[in-house]
């Protein structure tokens, strides 16, 4: 189960109650430094921004490709590890609205991890260090230090030696 706080909302549905959760504002300036920070080709400045401006906590020598969407509205709830990559357009998320209520979950990716391009990590999922995941995955669960996950839905395929006979 992800690590998510749940926040029922009356009336309309979560999205349409937007700005009840999260300033305009903040929003406004997210989105402009996300988009720029996409576009940026020098990792350092790009990481610079998401540390600096928008508060995630992101490694030393970790690389966000090209296109990457960290989360608009939350973006400080996000933490990577050292020597890290996002794969290119990947998504990671620390908020789901939803039609009765609105979900928000940090999102932890530790160290050596690698995430293939066009994946999606959902709210509340922890990526243990030396994890892969394969490309054009949902990562909607949390993945094991060192595992090799992949799909739609992600299944773990293949768990380093000790903890596979851990869990023989």
């Amino acid at each position: 189960m992800r690590r998510t706080k749940r926040y029922p909302v009356e009336g309309s549905n979560s999205l349409w109650q937007l700005y009840k959760t999260v300033s305009f504002f903040k929003v406004a300036w997210n989105f402009a430094v996300l988009q720029t920070a996409r576009y940026t080709p020098f990792i350092s400045l790009k990481n610079w921004m998401y540390r600096n401006l928008l508060g995630m906590k992101i490694g030393e020598k970790t690389a966000f490709a090209l296109m990457v969407m960290p989360d608009t509205l939350y973006p400080e709830m996000i933490k990577v590890g050292r020597n890290t990559i996002i794969g290119y357009n990947s998504v990671i998320l620390a908020h789901e609205y939803l039609v009765e209520e609105y979900r928000l979950g940090e999102v932890i990716i530790g160290d050596n991890v690698m995430i293939g391009a066009n994946s999606t990590v959902l709210p509340g999922v922890v990526i243990g260090d030396g994890a892969v995941i394969s490309a054009a995955t949902l990562v909607h669960r949390d993945v094991p230090a060192g595992a090799f996950a992949g799909g739609n839905p992600m299944q773990i395929i293949k768990m380093p030696e000790q903890k596979k006979e851990q869990l023989d």
